[in-house]
């Protein structure tokens, strides 16, 4: 039977001991969409949305960047890593912007958590520089889509 690995054998939380653990090559892609009013999708112009604020998916892939090197400073029992690759990319697909984040790293724990932050602080910025067109946007569909490294790899 499967255990939860952020729970000591009193019951309390605790980080996991990944002292003894092999450093082995570490890769994730996360991605989740934000679906976008027609009045949000009509400010689209030459490959980006702009916004009084300045360009919304470039400055998203920044954010989602920043966002994913502050993973373990956010989510109590992450490690902290050596993020040693990146990528953010945002396209506008049908009426959703779809945000892919990828990360690299050799170490002793994974870097799925990174990919899903960067995805989601990427769509987060989306929001919040759009808003002022409305608040029906959508953040959906967050989800790991590969990991590899590790005990185990994974593939949606």
């Amino acid at each position: 039977m499967k255990e939860f690995s952020h729970i000591d054998k009193n019951n309390n939380p605790c980080m996991v001991d990944v002292s003894k653990k092999n450093e082995t090559t570490r890769f994730a892609h996360a991605r989740t969409e934000v679906w976008l009013p027609k009045v949000i999708r009509d400010q689209f112009i030459d490959g980006d949305i702009q916004s009084k604020k300045g360009p919304v998916f470039h400055t998203a892939i920044i954010a989602g960047t920043m966002g994913l090197k502050q993973t373990s400073n956010l989510i109590p029992f992450c490690h902290q890593l050596n993020i040693e690759g990146s990528s953010v990319e945002i396209k506008l697909e049908g009426e959703s912007a779809v945000i892919d984040c990828t990360v690299k790293n050799t170490g002793k724990t994974g870097v799925e958590m990174e990919a899903l932050m960067g995805a989601q602080i990427a769509a987060l910025t989306i929001y919040d520089m759009c808003k002022a067109f409305g608040h029906e946007m959508q953040i959906r569909n967050g989800k790991l889509i590969e990991k590899r490294g590790g005990k185990s790899d994974y593939k949606n």
